[in-house]
């Protein structure tokens, strides 16, 4: 996953950072390449922490946008991580980052629920940031589960999603039925 957002990164890149007399362009593609690695870091630290409506908010792919307190966090660490490892002023850092990160993330979500682009997939993003933690992909799976019937997927209409209703999606596919619900594929 990492290098498919960092491809994203320099597709996006262009205009903000290469094209940006504000950021040298001795500079331009360790800029790019920290961009990535704060974004990637940044939903790292989403999908481990105890509070994961916000994760499951950008993966559902509403409202990302800068008005969207996940991205104004990713944003955030993106612009200080720019400003403090390359000397950048916090407005040139800011507005590098506040073009790039919600253009990113969208473009992200909207490869991993675009069924012909093979690229990306809901599974494979969170087992990346996870590192493949299954305490971690079960922590995704319970904010799943408490926000789960705000998405549908509350299959036998039990006011509940749990055991049961993976087993009315496992003929879409169990879990991957459940994400593909989840996340529109």
């Amino acid at each position: 996953m990492f290098e498919q957002l960092s491809q994203l990164v320099e597709q996006y890149g262009n205009d903000t950072v290469v094209k940006n007399n504000a950021i040298p362009n001795e500079l331009n593609q360790a800029v790019l390449s920290e961009t990535s690695n704060s974004i990637f870091a940044s939903l790292q630290k989403m999908a481990s922490q105890g509070d994961l409506s916000q994760f499951v908010g950008i993966l559902q792919g509403t409202n990302i946008n800068n008005t969207n307190p996940a991205v104004i966090e990713i944003t955030a660490n993106v612009s200080n991580s720019l400003a403090e490892k390359f000397g950048l002023s916090t407005a040139d850092a800011t507005g590098a980052a506040s073009n790039m990160v919600p253009q990113i993330l969208e473009s992200l979500v909207g490869k991993a629920k675009d069924p012909k682009d093979s690229s990306f997939n809901i599974s494979d993003i969170i087992s990346s940031l996870t590192g493949g933690d299954s305490a971690q992909q079960s922590g995704i799976m319970e904010a799943i589960s408490t926000y789960g019937i705000h998405f549908g997927l509350d299959a036998n209409s039990d006011g509940k999603v749990d055991l049961e209703d993976l087993t009315a999606f496992s003929k879409k596919g169990g879990i991957a039925g459940m994400f593909q619900k989840l996340f529109g594929k």
